[in-house]
């Protein structure tokens, strides 16, 4: 449902909406498939303690508006910039979280000029057949099955198996909340063409600031051969492998948070 209360910027046909919150450097925030900004949880909250936290809806989700028109890695890039000069800071940490780390990429490589530091968390910098297969499909679950089904399945690669067998509450009550926020299952596809042409891999060396690499040892949905690709072509990039499944800042947010917090404020 579109949140009115969340400031907004028009954006090639688009309004972006936003939150905004502590003080400190500028960290922008752009997170994965799903898009809802809101769907980092504490941990935002966690990193505004020492930075201010800009959290952006991708366009077609959320609050943001839901045009049939710029679903590119290229233009979630132009949008997070539109946000960050909305905000009249920067330049800004950039920490994306998947989809959102293909947009750290694209940023640090087209608007570097905006671009403090990227953190590119449980991401990939160009698909494989196994990247190809398991959207393929999941994009062919969501449009025969509807988006709870998708959600309930999707569960299967973004968390580890230890944390189902501990934490089955926290993941149901993920899946509910996904499959309700989530867009038509038509505009959701087109999300799921975008990161699957998204590929920036021979330009991986351009990239001149400082950047972190993080990835979950038990990642199933972008392995950690992604993130070990990234780490080896970006210059003097650091690796991080913290013990959890993809959707590693749910799994384990203290490490996550203190790892980012100290990548950033050291960069």
């Amino acid at each position: 449902m579109y949140d009115r209360s969340m400031p907004t910027v028009h954006v090639d046909g688009c309004d972006i909406a936003y939150e905004v919150s502590g003080s400190g450097p500028p960290m922008v925030m752009p997170i994965g498939l799903g898009g809802v900004g809101r769907g980092w949880g504490p941990v935002v909250e966690m990193l505004a303690a020492d930075f201010t936290t800009i959290v952006p809806d991708h366009r077609g989700t959320g609050a943001s508006g839901r045009p049939d028109h710029g679903y590119s890695i290229e233009q979630h890039a132009i949008d997070m910039v539109a946000v960050l000069e909305a905000v009249r800071c920067g330049p800004a940490h950039i920490v994306g979280s998947s989809t959102g780390g293909a947009i750290a990429q694209q940023m640090a490589l087209d608007h570097a000029d905006h671009v403090r530091s990227i953190a590119v968390v449980d991401s990939w910098a160009k698909a494989d057949d196994f990247f190809l297969h398991q959207f393929q499909t999941r994009k062919q679950l969501l449009l025969e099955t509807g988006s709870k089904t998708y959600a309930a399945a999707s569960a299967l690669v973004l968390f580890s198996p230890e944390f189902f067998r501990d934490s089955m509450d926290t993941i149901q009550a993920w899946i509910d909340v996904s499959s309700s926020k989530a867009p038509e299952p038509e505009l959701f596809a087109k999300r799921i063409d975008m990161i699957m042409a998204f590929d920036v891999f021979d330009r991986l060396p351009e990239i001149d600031v400082p950047t972190l690499v993080i990835v979950g040892s038990g990642d199933t949905c972008t392995p950690p051969y992604f993130s070990e690709q990234l780490a080896e072509h970006i210059p003097g990039a650091v690796l991080e492998v913290l013990a959890g499944g993809h959707l590693i800042y749910k799994e384990a947010p203290e490490a996550f948070v203190s790892t980012i917090r100290s990548f950033a404020l050291a960069s």
